[in-house]
């Protein structure tokens, strides 16, 4: 197949722009697109051969956790069950931003092989106002996995992502070379108390001194 490119050229996208995008994510063509951490290879969660073929592309061992982004917070309550109080204040003091937070799924919300142990799901809201509007318009979750193959650092540059990916994935959008130098910071909120997982761009004793020393 032919991969297509859209530019963002430093622009916001136009409205129309984003239902094209939006209408083919929701027909199930696969993306690759710029975060403010690094390139992101991605789909709509919610169809199930979305998900197989993210796993072939990357070369991915099936049944790893695949993370997600949201528009906004209703988006995420409405794919979690009962959030903690950290979630509410960690939204609201690193949202929209590069923390990666883990929460309890709620049931039959996604296809099954896209819960993480014991039904959790990794879900941030980017800082890209016209990435959040393209979630928004799919309605659903957008896969986030980082693009590159498997056991290969991430991407901050558009042409060595589309050199991997060109013609076997339906759509690029091509945003320069995005901010790199770290991934999101992955915060486990699913036990009593949070748990790092992975430090990125926001830094765990940042975290950690807002939650525990106000």
């Amino acid at each position: 197949m032919s991969s297509d490119v859209f530019s963002l050229c430093g622009q916001q996208p136009e409205p129309e722009w984003l239902d094209i995008l939006a209408g083919r994510l929701r027909a199930g063509e696969i993306i690759v697109y710029p975060t403010e951490t690094y390139y992101g290879l991605g789909g709509l969660a919610s169809i199930e051969s979305v998900v197989g073929r993210i796993f072939s592309l990357k070369g991915r061992e099936v049944g790893r956790t695949l993370p997600f982004i949201a528009s906004d917070l209703e988006m995420v309550l409405r794919f979690s069950e009962g959030p903690p109080d950290f979630f509410f204040r960690l939204a609201e003091r690193f949202w929209p931003g590069p923390l990666t937070m883990v929460l309890k799924a709620r049931e039959n919300t996604l296809p099954t092989n896209l819960y993480g142990p014991g039904r959790t799901i990794a879900v941030r809201v980017p800082p890209l106002a016209w990435l959040q509007n393209l979630v928004r318009k799919c309605g659903t979750l957008l896969v986030s996995t980082s693009a590159n193959l498997s056991g290969q650092p991430p991407l901050d540059s558009f042409s060595e992502a589309y050199e991997i990916f060109r013609d076997r994935v339906d759509i690029f959008i091509d945003g320069g070379r995005t901010p790199g130098e770290k991934p999101s910071t992955i915060i486990d909120l699913t036990g009593t108390e949070p748990v790092c997982l992975r430090e990125g761009k926001i830094a765990a004793e940042e975290v950690w001194s807002f939650l525990y020393e106000r």
